[in-house]
């Protein structure tokens, strides 16, 4: 598997099963109703560790363009290849973002609630107040990239690698867990523009009835949040490091 068909089936594994449990808790008549927030990021977090398990091996499962962004500063890939993972990002995004509509089409049907069915494939502000909402996805990425950074793969007394296949995606299903619960109170803690303006496009273009604008005055958050976060993170551990 090429890194960008990687980028495209981890992102489009990961918004499915991330947009699918927004879906089943926030949109009429599932099974998963009203099962709340707590449901949210743990599914989530999951959803990123299934991404990261698919894509790992091939490209690194950045599957977020704040991570390919970090990786580009730290001069640890280059340019055409940073655009690569992007656009790979954003393909899996949509796709994952289409698959979740087709699946609960009926309950989209049925859901009067304009703001829940927009919910299902991107992120709003819980109090709108666009200065902080942007400084709450700065913090919560610099945090998803700074910690990342300083992952350590583990290894034998002599220095030797061990490969820890799936496993070693663990830190970051309780990173991304640990920010949802915390950080993501206020904006839905988007981290990463790709999940949050792909399924937003796909949300403005399918037929859903009553449903919510694109809101082009907010969808700019969670896409500059997110790069200015990672692009602080990385310059902060090249300072340090």
């Amino acid at each position: 598997m090429t890194p960008f068909v990687a980028e495209i089936i981890g992102t489009g594994a990961m918004i499915l099963l991330g947009g699918g449990v927004v879906a089943n808790v926030v949109l009429k008549g599932t099974k998963g109703n009203n099962s709340g927030w707590i449901v949210i990021t743990t599914a989530w977090a999951f959803a990123v560790f299934v991404g990261v398990t698919i894509a790992g091996p091939y490209s690194g499962a950045h599957l977020n363009c704040a991570v390919t962004l970090a990786n580009l500063v730290l001069s640890k890939i280059e340019l055409y290849t940073a655009l690569e993972y992007m656009a790979g990002q954003f393909i899996g995004a949509i796709t994952g973002a289409f698959l979740v509509w087709l699946i609960y089409k009926d309950h989209f049907d049925q859901t009067e609630d304009a703001g829940a069915k927009q919910a299902v494939f991107c992120t709003a502000p819980a109090i709108r107040n666009l200065p902080i909402n942007l400084v709450s996805e700065v913090v919560g990425t610099f945090v998803l990239i700074f910690t990342i950074l300083h992952f350590k793969d583990a290894s034998l007394p002599d220095a030797s690698p061990i490969g820890l296949g799936s496993i070693g995606a663990i830190p970051v299903t309780f990173l991304v867990w640990a920010i949802g619960l915390s950080l993501g109170g206020t904006t839905g803690y988007a981290i990463n523009p790709a999940r949050d303006l792909g399924p937003r496009i796909v949300h403005a273009l399918l037929p859903i009835k009553n449903k919510a604008s694109f809101n082009a005055s907010y969808a700019w958050v969670p896409v500059a949040g997110p790069l200015l976060g990672a692009t602080l993170a990385a310059v902060l551990y090249l300072v340090i490091y």
